[in-house]
Formats: structure tokens, sequence, C-alpha cells
């Protein structure tokens, strides 16, 4: 999922978790759940699209990456608070220092909320890396959706200090999601806007007649989590019927040995897109490309070349087209490209 997301939940987490026990759990909790994609930054930026497919979600996303950022961070951030505390104590100033057990809990949560968040869209989640590369969908939740935003800042909000400092941070990240969410309201059901409506005045109305506060700001943050579990768990319920279907069409339209998927749809939740793929053909509802995936030059660039490589790694859904002068080959996911020659999901092999 968006980063936004991450960094929302996270903070909710932590808070859940051990806000009695971490100081600035919130803020903890956002710079743990987006470890795994900070973590890539520090192994390097992506040079090319095809090296983007290749680190995108790679071992810092992995089980052992997620080992190793929480044993990581939580040093990391604990020896610098017992150092800021000798450092302060020397001039007289006390300093609160959380226990290991609780700081390491908190962001073991909030690092591992990310993989799963990461997991339950149709993107994918490669967790044994680097023994084994394969992806895994569960098909559940788009990777970006508006209650992911809206319902852990609106526990956030509630149980912050009644101070314009904390209200303006949360009216400015509100205000930037509410933007974004209006201005896509061609793509975001009806339904939708009317459930974040509502939301939008429930949490004014808890902020101003103080249902929560800073001593019930662990409680807020729990029943956020909880919220978003069921709305996952209903979306998983729904979500299976729908695989049933889907799973039934293609035996009966390309037999037993056919590819198929329930992606999930941005802005529209409990609806998926089926998708399908025979040795020759992908197909949609309304929709089908040829793969080409059996022409000489393009068993080439997926077997022979790097960009080739990355994007067959990549694609759950790979189809091809030959240049007309041979000398060019495009590779694209159909997940996220229909046939272009540009996108985020199409790299270009340039066969000499």
């Amino acid at each position: 999922m968006d980063n936004l997301a991450h960094a929302l939940v996270g903070a909710a987490l932590m808070r859940s978790v051990a806000d009695r026990h971490v100081p600035r759990a919130a803020l903890l909790g956002i710079v743990a759940a987006n470890t795994p994609d900070l973590s890539e930054l520090l192994m390097g930026l992506p040079g090319t699209r095809a090296d983007y497919l290749v680190l995108h979600r790679g071992i810092t996303h992995s089980l052992v990456g997620a080992l190793v950022e929480i044993v990581g961070l939580t040093l990391f951030i604990g020896a610098g608070w017992r150092i800021a505390r000798w450092y302060l104590g020397r001039r007289g100033r006390a300093v609160a220092v959380p226990a290991w057990g609780w700081l390491a809990a908190g962001i073991a949560a909030a690092v591992l909320s990310h993989l799963y968040m990461d997991w339950q869209g149709s993107y994918g989640w490669r967790p044994f890396l680097p023994w084994n590369g394969t992806w895994y969908y569960l098909d559940w939740v788009a990777i970006v959706d508006p209650f992911f935003w809206l319902v852990p800042l609106v526990a956030l909000a509630w149980g912050a200090e009644r101070h314009w400092t904390p209200l303006t941070a949360s009216l400015v990240v509100g205000g930037t999601i509410t933007f974004f969410v209006v201005r896509a309201h061609d793509l975001v059901a009806t339904w939708v806007l009317g459930v974040y409506a509502i939301v939008c005045v429930a949490a004014a109305v808890g902020w101003i007649r103080y249902w929560f506060g800073p001593v019930g700001r662990q409680r807020a943050a729990t029943l956020a989590l909880l919220l978003l579990v069921v709305y996952s768990g209903a979306q998983a319920a729904v979500a299976a019927g729908r695989k049933r279907a889907i799973h039934e069409v293609a035996q009966r339209r390309f037999g037993s040995g056919v590819s198929w998927a329930a992606l999930t749809n941005v802005g529209r939740p409990f609806t998926w897109e089926a998708m399908y793929a025979s040795t020759d053909t992908i197909v949609g509802d309304d929709w089908q490309q040829p793969r080409h995936l059996r022409a000489p030059g393009v068993q080439r660039a997926i077997t022979q070349t790097h960009e080739g490589r990355a994007m067959a790694q990549f694609a759950r859904f790979l189809a091809a087209e030959v240049d007309t002068s041979g000398k060019a080959i495009y590779l694209w996911d159909a997940r996220y490209a229909r046939g272009s020659h540009d996108g985020w999901a199409v790299v270009k092999v340039r066969m000499e």
C-alpha cells in the first residue's frame, strides 16, 4: 500500500501496543512502519525501470529483511535513547527510557504491518527472499484505499492534546486526503464518498466533544485498528466468493491449465476485476490481447536480458509485442498495462 497508509496505521499500531511504555509511540510507529521502503533507498535508488521492478518489495520486504530491520531499529533507537539519558542526565535533566521489550514489540508490530498490508493487495509480496522469489497475493484490499488513511487518522486526532498544533497537523493531512478523494471522484464508488463524509462528520464531533483525548488515545487507536481488521476481513470474505466464480469461468472457458486472478479495484472496495491467461492470450471481462510469448525473439529477451528477466519475475500476466523493425521487444504486465509502449509496468528490450 502507499506510504501514507503505512505511516498512519503504523502510528496507530505502535500507540495501541506500547503507548503507555514508549514515549512518542506514534512518531516511532510512523518511522518503523515505513522502514521496509526506507531500507530500499539505503540499498540504492533504482537506475532503470527494470531495476525498480527487481528492487521494489524485494529483500527489504521479506521475512528475513523484516527481522533485520526490527532488530536494527530497536537497537538504534534504544541505544540512542540511553545515550540521550546519560548525556542529559549529566546536565540535570531526566529522560524517560522505554524498556527494550516494549520498544521491540511496538517496532515489530509496525514493521510487520507493512508486510501484511502489501500482501493483502494485488501487487504482491515476496516473503521468502533471498532463497525464493515467488510472489504471493491475497487480492483483498486495493493498493490505495481511503479508509486506510481516514480511520487511523481520526483515531490519532481523537487521542491528541487539545491544542492547535496536533489539530493543524490532522487538518492538513485530512484536507490533503480529502482533496485527492474528491479529485478522483470518477474512480471512487458513490457509497465510499458517502461513508467518507459520515466518518469526517463523526471525526469532528468526536474531537469537539472530547470522546477520547490523551487518556483514551490507546483505546482510540485500538478501536481504529479493529475497524480496519473487520473491513479487511469483510473484503476477504466477499473476495472468496468472487474468486470461486472467476475460477469456475476460467475452468469452463480455458480448461484446467489456465491462470486467473481477481484483481482489486482502486476506489471501489468489494469489487474485483477478472483476468484470465492461457498460453497465447490474456482475457478480461470485456477485452483480450495476444501474449506473443512463443516468439523466439521474446524468449531470448525474457531469458537473456536484464530487462526481460526483471519483467518476467515481476509480471503476473506477462505479454509481449515485437516491434515492426524486429530490433525492439516490449514486455508488460497486463495487470497495469494494455499493450502500451510506455508506462511503469512496461519495459523495452533492444535486440541488436
